[in-house]
């Protein structure tokens, strides 16, 4: 599938009130931890996206009786700590690598063989970062060449609690870490570099495991006691702040744009997008802020705005680690020239959208250059073009957006993926105002 984005003449502009799709994060971790406890977990905005449905095919395939009823409403008969049974055949988590990296942890101890598989993309993500923490804790996993997927977990190994000092703030090794320090004997403590998103932490709460945390402002140690047990709870998934993103940026540079965005996730460490895109000037306002289920929500009203090019501080950077494919899109629309450093991480997501992003961004006439953590990014107009997204949804997602502003059409390449993390995108966007064709080739 490729989108066609009408620029020119186009004039568009982003108008409505809508709700995106529920948080890809929380929709993988409700999967995991309703099949975990002990009763019957309801869960309420699932995310009905492929890497959503292939942590929920995984469970499925390990005995976990789930129901899908419709609308985003799911059913899950948890099995307890004990209770998974070995699969048939090896677990295909498709583009899933948040699934990947948890589930290695979680499936670490337990007592049935089992391997992890994924697609092309999938399969070049590094995963010594999980592995090699779990080798620590007592757990047998194998990779292939330069700890890259399949993923083969041994079962029946011992696994001790341990104090682990992450070397990068990724929310993913950090969960990884914990999982499986639920099965593991006595404390797991993981340390943190940087605040990363803590869904894992609330979830784990809600589930009814005791989580201690030692907050600092440049991170956490987070502690659980194992072995640990949960308890079935009713999960309402928020709208993803990530989602979301795409049409903050998409209405803070096309003119005369006013949108609201409803039951966004609001979790302190999920919000530097909007802290980011308010010093670069942008126009959001917050409203209807409560509580759901351990997670704020907020809907959120965006206007258009004459942006401004900043150095964005290292320490938001984890914050919005997903949201920089579309904060580059707001970059390039700003005045002046705008800095990123301290996001290596961005190399070893579904591409590297460093330079994925770098070469679209130059495609379209947009001043960028590459640095190994980051990116400068000189602001002016957006010309027509080719972009090739590289099969990373949030890619084609954000040279979308930059369509509002192009002075002719973008044609984006490779957009099958979409669909991992925001089913109808382009029919949602469409209906907004974007002038956006998907058309499969």
């Amino acid at each position: 599938m490729k989108f066609i984005i009408q620029g020119g003449l186009n004039q568009a502009k982003l108008q409505g009130t809508i709700r995106v799709p529920g948080d890809k994060s929380i929709s993988h971790r409700s999967i995991m931890f309703g099949s975990l406890a002990e009763g019957t977990s309801h869960i309420s905005g699932f995310l009905e996206g492929e890497d959503s449905l292939n942590t929920l095919r995984a469970f499925q395939a390990m005995g976990v009786n789930i129901e899908r009823l419709g609308d985003g409403k799911i059913k899950i008969e948890g099995v307890g700590m004990s209770g998974l049974k070995a699969p048939a055949q090896a677990l295909d988590l498709g583009n899933a690598g948040t699934s990947m990296r948890l589930l290695a942890g979680l499936l670490a101890g337990q007592q049935f063989d089992v391997e992890l598989t994924g697609d092309a993309s999938l399969s070049k993500r590094p995963m010594k970062r999980v592995t090699e923490p779990l080798a620590e804790m007592g757990a047998k996993v194998e990779t292939c060449d330069n700890g890259r997927p399949p993923l083969k977990i041994s079962g029946n190994q011992t696994l001790t609690g341990f104090h682990y000092q992450m070397p990068m703030a990724s929310a993913q090794v950090k969960s990884c870490c914990l999982l499986a320090g639920l099965y593991a004997q006595g404390k797991t403590c993981v340390t943190e570099p940087a605040v990363t998103r803590d869904h894992t932490e609330r979830m784990l709460k809600a589930f009814g495991c005791e989580v201690d945390i030692s907050s600092v402002d440049t991170g956490a140690t987070i502690c659980i006691n194992g072995p640990a047990k949960l308890i079935a709870a009713d999960i309402d998934v928020p709208a993803d702040i990530s989602s979301a993103a795409f049409f903050m940026v998409g209405a803070s540079i096309a003119a005369d744009s006013d949108i609201t965005l409803l039951h966004v996730g609001m979790n302190p460490t999920r919000t530097g997008v909007i802290e980011i895109l308010k010093r670069m000037g942008a126009n959001i306002t917050l409203s209807n802020e409560k509580d759901v289920g351990g997670e704020p929500v907020a809907d959120i009203r965006i206007q258009s705005a004459d942006l401004k090019g900043i150095n964005i501080p290292k320490s938001l950077v984890p914050l919005a680690i997903d949201e920089f494919p579309a904060l580059f899109i707001a970059a390039a629309c700003a005045e002046g020239q705008t800095v990123v450093t301290g996001a290596e991480e961005l190399r070893v997501k579904e591409s590297d959208r460093i330079q994925v992003m770098v070469d679209g961004l130059l495609e379209l006439g947009v001043k960028a250059q590459a640095t190994n953590d980051g990116m400068i990014i000189h602001g002016g107009e957006i010309g027509a073009g080719t972009v090739h997204s590289c099969d990373d949804h949030r890619i084609a997602m954000a040279f979308a957006m930059a369509g509002l502003r192009a002075s002719g059409d973008i044609h984006i390449e490779e957009c099958d993926n979409v669909n991992t993390s925001f089913p109808g995108f382009a029919e949602l966007a469409a209906s907004c105002g974007l002038n956006i064709q998907a058309i499969d080739d």
